[in-house]
């Protein structure tokens, strides 16, 4: 332990979560057991977006052939910008102040901008943000501590008038086997809007005709988000299922109706990942006939082609106006305190949004999944290597008691 007692990074806002175009606030406390000399203490605020993966080539034949691998990349940063909170610049010389026993608190802040893209963490590349402070030793090795945070972009989905606008398609498709067609199997699905916000229920409203003589073993809505990451020369695309239901059976020469079933939607990012031009997500949800498409499945018994109806959604962090009117928010159960999460920014024409709620940790990590933001530091660094961003969750606007789905089984 030595002198160095307590090095820590605390915010204002507990959560650690704030909004672009907001301040952050928050204050670093040292704690010694005894006086310390340093030339001073300076905080780093980074923001940066990183993509990454490899792929196998192969060349020639025979003996001649030969496979390497390839590196494909991108960089993108928003802000690089140190503070001093005690002491001297390095570029001020090598001169020590002494430290005296005890605890120290330095407050600091920094003002965002505008249009920083959402903190995201995904296979092949990140959007991350981190502030890291460093106890600056000349001729020793330097105390150093970090911690990340999560910054969100509003989208609002007043924005647009299509979010508020009803979706919906169809699709029809001929079952054969051998060389005898069987009767049709025709699907349509619809939702009552484009654009939702995290906790928010999609009602799934469909209409499932098997004229074939097989059975259907189920039909199942699967939501999936597509993240697409951009290197210099190359993109690659992932896609990962958030949230299914499914109902049961639809034996031959019968129909089935999905009637306002509800998906709630987890915590997640918004889509497209606006401010980011090396990674951007997009959510898909609708139907077809097997377990490999983000669709509303009917699934044959058998062997079968897919049916899909694929619609396009759109996840916010502002939501639309008139269903903030509909179902009137209630407050934030068990999360009371301003200091927890950050006040919403306006709804478009001024209006306030409702505040969000935060979303049970366990369940938001299991959706982007803890990662390990050690990078390069060494022994000497303390501070909080393990991270999950945390997203806007709506406690209404749903059915009562209703609950995030869980995640299909991989």
């Amino acid at each position: 332990m030595g002198k160095l007692n307590i090095f820590a990074i605390s915010f204002a806002n507990t959560a650690g979560v704030f909004y672009a175009g907001t301040m952050v606030q928050g204050h670093v406390t040292i704690e010694l057991t005894e006086p310390m000399k340093m030339r001073g203490v300076r905080l780093n605020f980074e923001g940066k977006a990183y993509v990454h993966w490899t792929e196998r080539h192969s060349s020639g034949s025979g003996k001649n052939r030969r496979t390497t691998t390839r590196h494909y990349s991108a960089t993108e940063k928003y802000f690089d910008q140190d503070v001093l909170l005690h002491g001297i610049w390095p570029s001020q010389g090598s001169s020590t102040s002494e430290l005296p026993q005890g605890r120290h608190t330095f407050p600091f802040q920094l003002q965002l901008p505008p249009n920083l893209p959402s903190s995201f963490e995904g296979d092949h590349g990140h959007v991350r943000y981190v502030v890291s402070c460093k106890i600056d030793k000349p001729w020793k090795f330097d105390h150093k501590t970090k911690r990340p945070f999560t910054i969100i972009s509003v989208l609002d989905l007043n924005s647009q008038p299509a979010y508020s606008q009803r979706l919906q398609g169809t699709n029809e498709k001929n079952l054969c086997c051998l060389c005898c067609k069987s009767g049709p199997i025709s699907a349509s699905f619809h939702l009552d809007r484009q654009g939702y916000v995290p906790g928010e229920a999609i009602r799934l409203s469909a209409e499932i005709s098997n004229g074939a003589n097989r059975r259907m073993d189920k039909s199942y809505v699967e939501l999936r988000m597509i993240v697409t990451f951009h290197a210099t020369s190359k993109s690659r695309t992932v896609t990962k299922p958030v949230a299914m239901l499914t109902r049961p059976a639809i034996p031959g020469h019968s129909e089935d109706v999905w009637s306002g079933e509800e998906m709630v939607i987890p915590p997640l990012p918004p889509s497209f990942l606006v401010g980011c031009s090396i990674i951007d997500i997009r959510y898909i949800i609708d139907r077809n006939n097997t377990g490999t498409s983000p669709q509303l499945n009917v699934d044959p018994s058998g062997p079968a082609l897919d049916l899909e109806i694929p619609l396009e959604i759109v996840i916010g962090t502002i939501p639309l106006m008139s269903v903030v009117q509909q179902y009137p928010p209630s407050p934030p159960v068990g999360f009371n305190e301003s200091s927890l999460w950050p006040t919403a920014p306006p709804m478009q024409g001024g209006a306030s949004a409702p505040p969000p709620n935060m979303p049970p940790p366990s369940y938001n990590e299991c959706i982007t999944g803890r990662v390990d933001v050690r990078g390069e530091d060494d022994e000497h660094t303390r501070g909080e290597m393990s991270f999950a961003p945390a997203y806007t969750y709506y406690n209404w606007g749903r059915t009562p008691g209703a609950l995030p789905p869980p995640l299909p089984e991989k």
